[in-house]
């Protein structure tokens, strides 16, 4: 096969690539039991984008159409991060929000360890916003983790030194901008 050949078939792919993907909001055959493109409009936005969700990377702002999401707000999230950023981390998920770190034990009690969810929950900066959850367990003397109780205040306090973190960080922000 001569060059011009395989190039001029490669561009007639290309072509019909292009061409394919601008018939996406075509509707559908009246027969087809595929969704009309309004219902997929709906349930994309209801979804957000591959990725998960809407770019709010500027803390309060609203939504972005465009590119990969982030459903929640970037102040949390990153004050999430700085706060509890001493545990390991086990899941870090960035487009939903959710931080589970591994069980972390203190050097003066190694014989006790905790682990820690916290759940981002919106695009706004509000009280609300951050939920933890936190898990502890202690070393029997046979070597095994019992799960143990947790001071019933600690994820409060959690989820106040993240709110105030947060604070912080769009105060910062905003005195940038301002000066």
């Amino acid at each position: 096969m001569s060059r011009s050949y395989l190039l001029r078939g490669l561009s007639v792919a290309i072509l019909s690539a292009m061409t394919l993907a601008g018939c996406e909001g075509l509707s559908p055959d009246p027969g087809s039991n595929q969704p009309k493109p309004d219902a997929l409009e709906r349930a994309r936005a209801k979804q957000g984008n591959f990725f998960g969700g809407t770019l709010s990377l500027g803390g309060d702002s609203g939504p972005s159409t465009d590119g990969p999401a982030i459903a929640v707000n970037s102040y949390l999230w990153r004050a999430s991060l700085d706060t509890i950023g001493f545990f390991p981390m086990a899941q870090v998920d960035a487009f939903g929000g959710v931080i589970i770190t591994d069980w972390y034990s203190l050097p003066e009690a190694p014989d006790e360890r905790y682990k820690l969810n916290v759940y981002i929950l919106g695009r706004e900066l509000r009280a609300d916003g951050v939920r933890v959850s936190a898990f502890r367990q202690v070393q029997g003397t046979d070597g095994t983790w019992r799960d143990a109780p947790v001071a019933e205040d600690t994820a409060a306090k959690m989820e106040n030194a993240i709110l105030t973190r947060a604070r912080q960080m769009r105060i910062n922000s905003r005195a940038q901008l301002d000066g």
